[in-house]
């Protein structure tokens, strides 16, 4: 194999994994981002620091280092950065109309509605009056949120009458770069799916789905993701038809990693939005291979410096029974400034734990998450079985325990 220099853009924790995989597989790596003690700096042979969404500087830099190859996984905002500098190198990688897709939420709804795919109502509005009449006219809730932001950053639940509707509207607007507008529309009050895929040269594979559970303190917040290769409640076939429809009829480059979010209402799976990379939180890097038999991002590296890919979906020798999942802890209480954590050590020897993070230490103050991104915590772990998963991961949450002191306010 010959080795090539490859550009990651994004440097931060969920990067780490597809730098592994560039070392492993004989390949360099140079990688972008903004700040200097980003995480994921350690793993790469050079990096470079630079706004990710700056595509001059970045290109810039790409041609410093005659890179070979560029992409981004698990970060949406980076995708169009890395669609314009593989267009100006002339390297294989998404075009960027096809960035844009994947990355405008208003574009996917346009995008669904043109080729007739199920399609919450929605609106741009560029005023919060324009949210107000959308609401009155649908007369009951809506779902704003930013064109282009990620985490579910300045996403709220609202009606014509929420008292604080022209905040929340500013705070989304804030988040929206490409067009200062927010998308409003019908929101869907049904189960919340994941689905995690590949594009493959005979066609998009949907490779691992989730159903989410959200905190009672914010329903956009999810805190579990349970990974099963079917479901008593709900056509899971159906979801996979539905996800490859969407990704075949876009035309999505092969190679691709895709992640997208349904929503479960009156027998329609509704699409949220679907981005052309993998699942964050290590969806792509650990949990699609456990459940699916395909490495993924060997066939990303392979098709991203132009390599030959014999990549496919195997037909047998997946436990269908196997499940997965991605918990995040939650804050206990009103939260506080934390005094004791215990039963890390359990997460550390438990060989069906396959990854854990905790974004905290004693002495850290912490609170409900107002987004994703504030999360205080998470593991990854699967188990051969349903039952045998829900009984790992009561022991986790018997075992692990934050004790904390509330501030006095």
């Amino acid at each position: 194999m010959t080795q090539r220099l490859i550009m990651v853009i994004a440097g931060t924790y969920w990067q780490i994994p597809i730098l592994k995989k560039i070392r492993q597989m004989g390949h360099r790596s140079l990688v972008v981002n903004l700040y200097e003690d980003s995480p994921a700096f350690a793993y790469a042979d050079y990096h470079e620091v630079g706004d990710i969404l700056d595509k001059e500087n970045c290109l810039a830099i790409a041609k410093k280092y005659a890179v070979d190859a560029v992409l981004s996984e698990e970060c949406d905002i980076a995708m169009p950065t890395v669609a314009y500098i593989a267009e100006q190198l002339h390297l294989p990688a998404l075009s960027r109309d096809m960035a844009e897709l994947y990355t405008n939420k208003y574009r996917m709804r346009t995008f669904g509605e043109e080729h007739h795919l199920a399609t919450p109502r929605y609106r741009m509005c560029h005023s919060v009056d324009e949210v107000r009449q959308f609401a009155a006219e649908l007369g009951k809730p809506v779902i704003i949120k930013p064109l282009d932001a990620n985490s579910s950053r300045g996403v709220f639940v609202v009606d014509k009458d929420t008292p604080q509707l022209e905040t929340l509207f500013e705070e989304a607007l804030s988040y929206s770069k490409i067009e200062k507008a927010v998308l409003a529309e019908q929101y869907i009050n049904g189960t919340e799916f994941t689905v995690d895929g590949i594009v493959l040269p005979d066609g998009h594979h949907s490779l691992a789905i989730s159903e989410k559970k959200h905190y009672a303190h914010n329903r956009n917040i999810a805190y579990e993701l349970f990974f099963s290769h079917y479901n008593e409640r709900f056509d899971y076939d159906l979801l996979r038809a539905t996800n490859d429809r969407f990704v075949n009829l876009s035309g999505l480059t092969a190679g691709c990693l895709t992640h997208a979010e349904y929503k479960y209402e009156d027998g329609v799976f509704y699409l949220i939005e679907i981005a052309a990379r993998g699942g964050g939180n290590l969806i792509s890097s650990h949990i699609v291979p456990i459940m699916s038999g395909v490495d993924n991002y060997r066939c990303l590296l392979n098709t991203c410096t132009g390599a030959a890919d014999d990549t496919a979906v195997p037909t047998e020798g997946i436990n269908r029974e196997r499940c997965a999942v991605l918990y995040f802890f939650d804050t206990p209480g009103r939260g506080g400034v934390v005094s004791r954590i215990e039963g890390e050590d359990f997460l550390k020897s438990s060989d069906n734990v396959i990854a854990y993070k905790l974004n905290f230490a004693v002495g850290d103050r912490i609170e409900k998450a107002a987004n994703d991104s504030k999360r205080i915590g998470f593991y990854v772990a699967y188990a051969e079985s349903r039952d045998r998963l829900l009984s790992l991961m009561e022991t986790i949450n018997q075992k692990i325990k934050i004790s904390y002191e509330e501030e006095n306010h």
